[in-house]
């Protein structure tokens, strides 16, 4: 009998790790593990190098994160559910292919998201099969990768292997200490034996720190993973998810959504049953403003956000209307610094002061003593 087709691509990390152990050998049995190639038999790949162009890259690890109830899980399980079905999202292209979603946080209740998700999507458009497979067992990845790869591999029909595979969150998939290295550099090698065995995306959805400025626990995480979204909820209840990074894509895009309220039967008891889906809410950090740069719009979004979230009350001294919010500027350039796509301290540190310099300029924020606020028509502070 022949070996599934998956078998082809799994590690060879994970056969060894399935041998009888104390096995040993001196490297003449393995085969060639590692296949050096010329420099002139190297290829340009004209195939895509995204799952949803400008979003999420084809092949990789994603970090998807944000505060409790910020919206997180039912924007990555919509926005997989449009590269299962091939759909357009929001405007940007997809490579489709099936989805496999662990939900290990509330995996009980994921039956109606999906119900909600038909209502509103496929009731009355679509009579087909959806490839969308649903994990809503305890997993530890660390512990269960390699039944997890030979459960996936077995069970996702027809010869296609996953487009990505959903962990959320984190912290319940993993079995140690999220702040301790040694735990985080194994999660983050087990993620890694799902992306290589199906050369796919693995999307993590992950809690934010106390100060919400970056994913929560060892910092190893954001130097592992090729792109990192930021996911808020503003006061009016506006969901924003952020791409704060991509290595090989260009960061910046900004996505607004909305939850919206749907019935998907009724229960037991004869009551109405309703869960949400995720619906596009309007964008717009500076409609009918003056042009920004790249550095300004990346600023002022997270400043909003970071307003939205954790704005204070005005001094007294300041004479500010009592609904305008303040921010500390030291905590705003440090939150710039942790997220603002460079490599170099010095490229964020000139970023940020042109950025603060240009926003002023175009009378969007005021920068009053250690504070800064939006600039509204009430506010009358000479620059």
């Amino acid at each position: 009998m022949s070996e599934p087709w998956w078998e082809d691509v799994f590690d060879e990390v994970e056969r060894e790790a399935r041998a009888p152990k104390g096995r040993k050998g001196n490297g003449h049995d393995r085969g060639k593990r590692f296949i050096l190639k010329p420099f002139d038999q190297i290829r340009f790949s004209t195939r895509p190098n995204y799952l949803v162009k400008n979003i999420l890259p084809r092949v990789g690890l994603s970090v998807i994160y944000g505060p409790p109830k910020c919206g997180k899980s039912f924007w990555t399980f919509d926005l997989t559910l449009h590269v299962a079905l091939s759909r357009q999202y929001r405007g940007h292209r997809v490579q489709s292919g099936p989805i496999v979603y662990c939900a290990l946080e509330g995996g009980g209740r994921f039956g109606d998201r999906v119900g909600a998700w038909w209502q509103r999507h496929l009731a009355e458009t679509h009579d087909g099969p959806v490839p969308f497979y649903l994990i809503d067992v305890p997993l530890d990845l660390i512990a269960d990768r390699v039944a997890l790869i030979d459960a996936i591999g077995e069970q996702v029909e027809a010869r296609t292997p996953p487009a990505c595979v959903v962990i959320d969150t984190l912290n319940r998939a993993l079995g140690g200490s999220e702040n301790k290295p040694e735990d985080m550099a194994k999660f983050i090698r087990a993620a890694d034996d799902i992306r290589i065995a199906f050369d796919c995306l693995v999307p993590i959805i992950h809690h934010c720190g106390v100060e919400r400025g970056r994913p929560r626990g060892h910092t190893s995480l954001a130097g592992a993973d090729d792109v990192q979204i930021r996911i808020d909820k503003d006061q009016d209840g506006k969901i924003l998810a952020t791409v704060e990074h991509m290595k090989d894509g260009e960061a910046g895009a900004v996505i607004g959504s909305r939850l919206e309220r749907v019935e998907v039967g009724t229960d037991d008891d004869g009551d109405i049953a309703t869960s949400c889906v995720i619906v596009a809410a309007e964008v717009s950090l500076n409609e009918g403003g003056p042009k920004l740069s790249k550095a300004c719009r990346f600023a002022l979004d997270l400043f909003r956000r970071l307003i939205a979230n954790e704005g204070e009350r005005a001094p007294v001294e300041a004479k500010l209307a009592d609904d305008v919010r303040v921010y500390h500027a030291d905590k705003f350039r440090e939150h710039f610094y942790q997220s603002y796509p460079a490599d170099k301290r010095d490229t964020k540190k000139k970023a940020f002061q042109r950025a603060v310099l240009d926003l002023q300029e175009a009378e969007l924020i005021t920068l009053w003593r250690e504070w800064i606020w939006l600039r509204d028509k009430r506010d009358k502070r000479d620059k």
